[in-house]
């Protein structure tokens, strides 16, 4: 299927590493021009070399803290600069920990809303700065699962994703009458192929610490697909969505790919 990305300029938060770094593979199969927002720019740039062997037009990375505003001003400047208006954000950046939230400090809150939540905001910001004048544009936000249907030890995680949600919702009813398009893609439990897909400061740099593979197990077999869900799952629905050649017609969309583990009508 035509997707009409080739050339297309594509910021993705968090893009080297797991879900972002699937997503990134997935637009450079497509031959779109992509900008990878990371912290973690040596990880970034690794994935920035595998995704220029699949194909993209032009990839460069720009080491990014979504949570401030000044840098993420500047990673739209470069990304403009370089490879014109930006037609599609993706914003990826996340970060948990699992624990109960009796466990939880308030720094912890913090963290957490900083990343997940602020980000967004941040980099919805100034998308909107750009493609309202442009007259066009797609955002697609990574939220969770957990703030579907509340998950343990998710507490605070999955309460801001569920304010993602609810965000990007709106943006999609107040910015639809500029072409601009906002999505949500909520993920399961997905776990990275291999360890080379994430960087140090990945959540998921120690899956262990995170789930057991006999917790692992157990998961697959609650699901419908009696399956975990892998990056590459994720990426497959945001490069679609970010897509106006087959996906022109969906805003303010929240959809799960998690193997049924969520199935809201």
């Amino acid at each position: 299927m035509e997707l009409d990305l080739k050339n297309k300029s594509i910021i993705v938060t968090g893009g080297g590493s797991n879900i972002g770094r699937a997503i990134v593979m997935a637009f450079a199969r497509e031959g779109a021009n992509i900008t990878i927002g990371d912290v973690d720019s040596l990880q970034a740039e690794k994935t920035a070399l595998i995704a220029q062997e699949l194909g993209s037009g032009s990839i460069q990375v720009v080491k990014t803290d979504v949570t401030q505003l000044d840098q993420v001003q500047l990673m739209f400047d470069v990304a403009e600069d370089n490879f014109g208006t930006v037609q599609c954000l993706v914003n990826n950046v996340g970060w948990d920990q699992l624990m109960f939230f009796t466990e939880t400090t308030p720094e912890f809150w913090n963290k957490i809303i900083q990343i997940n939540y602020m980000g967004v905001l941040n980099c919805t910001k100034t998308a909107l700065d750009r493609m309202i004048p442009a007259k066009f544009g797609s955002i697609v936000s990574i939220s969770s699962d957990a703030s579907r249907q509340g998950e343990s030890r998710e507490a605070v995680y999955g309460g801001v994703k569920a304010a993602v949600n609810s965000f990007m919702k709106t943006i999609a009813k107040e910015n639809g009458r500029y072409g601009i398009r906002c999505n949500v893609v909520c993920p399961g439990v997905t776990i990275p192929s291999e360890t080379n897909e994430v960087g140090g400061n990945s959540m998921w740099v120690d899956v262990d610490k995170m789930f057991t593979p006999e917790q692992i197990l157990k998961i697959a077999k609650t699901l419908p697909l009696r399956k975990i869900g892998r990056p590459e799952d994720i990426a497959n629905a945001v490069v679609f969505l970010s897509s106006s050649h087959v996906a022109g017609h969906v805003t303010g969309q929240v959809l799960s790919v998690s193997g049924g583990y969520s199935m809201i009508g």
